[in-house]
């Protein structure tokens, strides 16, 4: 510290020094009023030097805010309170006031030394709660006696410092909060928008910058009408209009599901919505929450995605739980295997056919299982109509198979039913496998055609194409180039599913396989069971061998099990289980008994003997189709099986 140029004096006019303080000080707001104050008091008291310090929070440390000294400001600065009178007035929340004596009373001040300095005042400067903010301190070199008007002034210019020092804490923690506030709206995943008296955007958070695809600067000073559609700006002047007659701790009006938002590329999207509002400063504002709930809609209908995804799981293990493995080791068998193992690394479209229950659908799974796909989804779509079906077609066209199979859109406005993915879109990335094609509705056929070549299609309802990169495994029981020439089956599509076919042998043609097949499917259920079997005696393999197995190898499966569960003890009994020889057709002779080679039957023969066989097995039924007491579980077969066999074969049931 410096001393003054001129010598001081403390005889003052008191009301010429209060005046000369409030007039240097009055223009001044913020930090500067403390830069004034010191100037202004240190002249009018004629002291060495006057400063005004605050608390460091956390530290025994004071920053001077200003301070006068030697007839100038000196730059800020910070100093430690330990041995110096300042302490003594912050610790104790009083004044201090020594008169002389100063250095011998704080020797270890080296301030105080340095400059000689001899008398001190200090004056805590205080919040509205008493707390400690800071202090104004007045030195001097020489005494400072106790004069009621120099206290007074000092305590008066204490008590500005210390309500300066309060608006500027309290102006430091509104801005804390502020920006606290916004980068807590900033944050928030939903819009927020803020709007004037007139509807014209006064702020927007980054939510809402992403959520219409324009930056705040864009639209604040514009008219939000601008960003919603004709219908809603109508409705968010009705929901303003409406706070008119509402009072002030009534709760927010809340808008669901009725606003209909644009983005600044013009793309509309659904919005839920919540509108409040605050006055400020005489003016009334808005608050408008928003929520894409396009997102939700998404989200609902991967959810129901999901859950029908589950439900063809479950039909898929219904449908396989009579398939584990291919058995056998007949020459056939071989080569429609070797057939997989070419065909299956390639993408190329697959038609498998063969007569029903030769196992389509397996050999179909296992070209999607050796296939680069196999870690993709393998989805079914049976083709064929059950009985039930066929009536509904003829009531109410394919719609609900074009649902099943391309799925349903749904607008992303709709307020209930979300959309609904079809077997086309929860094959992406893998294998469909298109169970009897031939069966399709020529309706359905051309869509699917379109899908193929494309690689999109446009779901029932939807205005959307869908992309899809799918493999297609398609089965068919029937003659598809037959149907192409009966103009039943589209010969594109044809030509699109028959990239490679596999052709599966009936199992008359795998006799060798019969008993291995057999044992192979006892020794399963056995074993479900907890029942030990004999192997298959020499009459139960003759027996096996000899019988026509128009159903395959799936109605082989449904005998031995049926074997298995009727026969009382350890050794197999097929007297229940298997079926009784096909009588001849009439005016024909009895076959002869196999005495060396199977005999060999035309494709009419065997074709008769399955229409025979499946007549039989409707009649056993009362013409029943399907359940319990129908004809498909009598034969072992899946009811769209059957009812595709029957449509095949023309049979008809008789009249009464």
């Amino acid at each position: 510290m410096t001393d003054h140029d001129h010598e001081p004096q403390h005889g003052l006019d008191d009301h010429a020094a209060l005046r000369s303080i409030l007039e240097g000080t009055a223009s001044e707001t913020g930090e500067r009023v403390f830069a004034a104050l010191v100037e202004h008091l240190s002249l009018a008291l004629r002291t060495s030097s006057v400063w005004v310090t605050q608390g460091i929070p956390g530290t025994r440390r004071l920053k001077a805010l200003a301070c006068w000294r030697g007839g100038q400001l000196v730059p800020p600065f910070e100093y430690e309170m330990a041995g110096t009178p300042c302490e003594r007035v912050i610790e104790g929340a009083l004044p201090v006031h020594i008169v002389e004596g100063l250095a011998s009373e704080f020797p270890e001040d080296p301030g105080v030394g340095t400059v000689g300095a001899v008398g001190y005042m200090g004056l805590p400067l205080l919040d509205l709660d008493g707390r400690v903010l800071g202090h104004l301190a007045v030195l001097d070199v020489r005494p400072m006696p106790k004069e009621l008007r120099s206290q007074a002034l000092i305590r008066i210019f204490a008590a500005r410092a210390a309500a300066e020092l309060q608006r500027l804490r309290a102006e430091s923690q509104v801005r804390e909060d502020e920006e606290k506030l916004g980068r807590l709206v900033d944050s928030a995943a939903d819009a927020v928008i803020e709007l004037d008296e007139q509807l014209f955007v006064t702020r927007m958070n980054r939510a809402a910058e992403h959520m219409f695809g324009c930056p705040a600067k864009t639209a604040v000073g514009r008219d939000f009408g601008w960003l919603l559609s004709k219908e809603s700006r109508e409705r968010l002047a009705e929901l303003a209009a409406e706070f008119g007659d509402r009072v002030e701790d009534e709760p927010d009006l809340k808008v669901g599901d009725r606003l209909t938002a644009v983005r600044a590329d013009h793309k509309e999207f659904p919005a839920e919505a919540t509108l409040s509002r605050f006055a400020m400063r005489g003016k009334d504002y808005f608050t408008l929450l928003l929520r894409d709930v396009k997102q939700r809609f998404d989200a609902d209908r991967k959810i129901h995605s999901l859950s029908v995804e589950t439900e063809y799981l479950k039909e898929e293990v219904r449908e396989l739980h009579n398939f584990d493995e291919i058995v056998g080791r007949s020459q056939s068998l071989r080569r429609v295997l070797a057939d997989v193992n070419r065909i299956a690394p390639s993408d190329a479209n697959v038609l498998v056919q063969g007569e029903t229950g030769t196992g389509k659908g397996l050999i179909a799974r296992a070209i999607h299982a050796a296939s680069p796909r196999s870690e993709s989804p393998f989805v079914r779509f049976s083709c064929a109509a059950t009985a039930e079906d066929l009536v509904e077609r003829a009531l109410f066209g394919t719609a609900e198979e074009a649902l099943e199979l391309f799925g349903g859109g749904k607008g992303p406005f709709a307020e209930t039913a979300v959309g609904r993915d079809g077997r086309l879109a929860l094959a992406d990335g893998g294998t469909i496998f298109l169970d009897e094609v031939g069966h399709l509705p020529l309706e359905l056929q051309e869509n699917l055609v379109h899908a193929l070549q494309t690689g999109e299609f446009t779901p029932v309802g939807g205005d959307e194409p869908q992309r899809v990169s799918l493999r297609v495994v398609a089965s068919s029981g029937g003659d598809l180039q037959q149907a192409v020439e009966d103009g039943t089956f589209r010969e594109d599509l044809y030509h699109l599913l028959a990239g490679a076919t596999i052709t599966l042998p009936p199992l008359r043609d795998r006799r060798d396989d019969i008993p291995i097949l057999a044992t192979a499917f006892a020794e399963r259920l056995a074993r479900r069971l907890g029942r030990t079997l004999e192997p298959l005696s020499p009459d139960a393999v003759g027996r096996l061998r000899a019988y026509a197995w128009p159903g395959n190898v799936r109605e082989l499966q449904n005998v031995i099990e049926r074997a298995v569960i009727t026969s009382p003890g350890s050794r197999l009994h097929l007297d229940r289980a298997l079926p009784e020889p096909t009588p001849a057709r009439p005016g024909a002779s009895a076959p002869a008994q196999p005495t060396g080679p199977e005999p060999v039957r035309t494709a009419k023969e065997m074709q008769e003997l399955e229409r025979v066989n499946l007549t039989r097995a409707l009649e056993a039924c009362d013409w029943t189709v399907a359940g319990e007491a129908g004809a498909a579980k009598l034969l072992g077969l899946s009811p769209s099986t059957l009812s595709s066999r029957i449509k095949a074969l023309k049979i008809k049931r008789p009249r009464k």
